[in-house]
């Protein structure tokens, strides 16, 4: 099968792209750079442009690029920057998978947990309501961005994803020095590395919330409500 994956270098896409090519299938990653090898197309999320001629042929396309929500602090520029790279870039997505004379079958694109907001204790799934606040609102506009899509005749399908944990980055490299050394060592260190929980603070109460394998479509933040 031939497979399009945008954010085939982040952690997830990076992890994907080697599962799909272990089994078999054709990947072609778009990038946001000229071209350098014979699977890279080139797209501009923020021109909304893409080079559909990398999509042609392909039975799915998987949309994961976008800046990480908890990659700095909120500030209102990296919240502008978080919601464009987001929206824009499923847009650009959806618009170039419904040009193509044959679109793929289907368009798996990314989406977060934090559709649902602050759930407390109450368990939730694919059928509960947005939540509210900053991440609901993201979240609404990011999944509402593939519409051409849906609208083309696509199977849309979104990946509301929480918290990723590997060896290799993610949600495990801010947590780890804070549950392996513990107490005031562990706090010291995560400031000195600049870790930070979600929430864009080092502060005990958002670096805390629970690590436990949550249910499927369970929400296990912790963040205060508003």
């Amino acid at each position: 099968m031939r497979i399009a994956v945008t954010g085939s270098s982040g952690l997830i896409g990076t992890a994907l792209v080697r599962s799909l090519r272990e089994d078999g299938h054709q990947v072609v990653r778009l990038v946001r750079r000229p071209p350098r090898a014979e699977d890279e197309v080139e797209w501009d999320p923020q021109r909304q442009w893409v080079d559909t001629s990398g999509l042609m042929g392909c039975e799915a396309v998987v949309h994961l690029a976008g800046a990480g929500v908890g990659d700095r602090r909120w500030t209102d520029a990296y919240k502008k920057e978080i919601r464009n790279s987001r929206v824009l870039g499923t847009a650009a997505i959806a618009e170039a998978v419904a040009s193509l004379d044959t679109p793929p079958r289907v368009l798996v694109s990314g989406s977060a947990v934090g559709f649902y907001g602050d759930t407390g204790e109450r368990a939730v799934d694919e059928s509960a309501p947005p939540g509210h606040g900053f991440l609901p609102d993201l979240c609404q506009d990011w999944e509402e961005a593939a519409t051409a899509a849906q609208e083309a005749g696509v199977r849309t399908v979104f990946a509301r994803t929480g918290l990723v944990v590997s060896a290799e980055g993610g949600a495990w490299g801010k947590l780890f020095p804070c549950s392996s050394w513990g107490s005031a060592a562990g706090w010291a260190a995560a400031g000195s590395t600049g870790a930070s929980s979600r929430c864009g603070t080092t502060s005990p109460r958002c670096a805390t919330s629970s690590t436990r394998p949550s249910s499927p479509g369970r929400s296990t933040s912790r963040r205060r409500r508003r």
